[in-house]
Parts: C-alpha cells; structure tokens; sequence
C-alpha cells in the first residue's frame, strides 16, 4: 500500500534544485532588467509608462529605499552575504517546500550582485498617484518583499512552508 498524502514528505530533493533554481531566475531576470536601465538610460533619466508607472535610472547608495546611505557598501555586503548563506541553507536543509525563501534567496542575490559588481543598487521601478511617490525599486526588492508577504501568511496560516 502507498503513503496517505499526510505521510509523504512535502519536499522532494527535486523540489529543493527548483526552488534554487527559481531564484537563480529570479536574480537572472533582475540583472537583465538592470543591465538595460544602465545600457539604455542615463542616470537620472525616467519615462513615463502609465498613469501610475514611470521607469527611472537611479542609483541605491543606501539600503531598502536609501536608507542608512552612510554605512557603506562592506556593511551591506557582509549582512547580503549572511542572508544569503541563511536562506541557501533554509532551502537546502529545510524540512518543507520554500517557495517564498526561492522568492527571498532570488532577490537577497540579486542585490548582493550589485553592491559587489557596481557598487551601488540600480532600482528603475517608479510607482506614483498623483504627485505622491513611492521610493524606486527593482525586481529583486520586488522578490523579497512578496517573499517576506508569503512567509508571514505561511506562518499565520500555521502552514510552516517558509521555515523548515
């Protein structure tokens, strides 16, 4: 007789090479979209898309939405590679399926990358209603924080699936 479904493990090693996989695509797609902004747009530069959407050049000296700019890129770049090792670790190791850790893992590199290769953060994504404007961003800060909205619904669901 086979398992009942409660008895099979919910994460197959399979899994696991999708879900870094997956980030790998994410970082991927984020470094593609980066390296058009720097080989098309001046820095500084913005076009408008739609009513609610600008696309912008601009540089993230700092951390999330330029913040703590004076701390330098070490700092970022130590606490990036932390994170990183952490999540690598979660998915590898983990005892559930990690989607929103992919998702965490994905955008972490994909700013990591930047810092390390240029110095800075590019971020282009420009949101706005009416003349209130929500900081830049970019596909990885857009990762993290769906990944950060799926692992705290998982954990308030009592679901687990992004802890291990």
């Amino acid at each position: 007789m086979g398992k009942s479904p409660i008895d099979r493990p919910t994460d197959r090693p399979i899994n696991r090479k999708l879900y870094l996989i997956f980030a790998i695509v994410v970082l991927s797609l984020d470094q593609f979209t980066k390296y058009l902004i720097e080989t098309n747009m001046s820095l500084h530069e913005s076009f408008y898309v739609m009513p609610l959407l600008d696309i912008v050049s601009v540089r993230n000296v700092g951390s999330a939405f330029g913040l703590f700019k004076g701390l330098g890129n070490a700092v970022f770049i130590t606490l990036a590679t932390l994170a990183v090792l952490a999540l690598s670790g979660l998915i590898v190791f983990g005892k559930r399926d990690h989607f929103s850790l992919a998702l965490l893992l994905g955008g972490a590199l994909g700013n990591v990358t930047d810092r390390i290769v240029r110095g800075y953060v590019v971020d282009f994504l420009y949101f706005h209603v009416s003349r209130y404007y929500w900081p830049a961003f970019n596909v990885a800060d857009s990762a993290l924080t769906v990944g950060i909205i799926l692992l705290i619904i998982s954990q308030l669901k009592g679901t687990g699936h992004g802890t291990g």
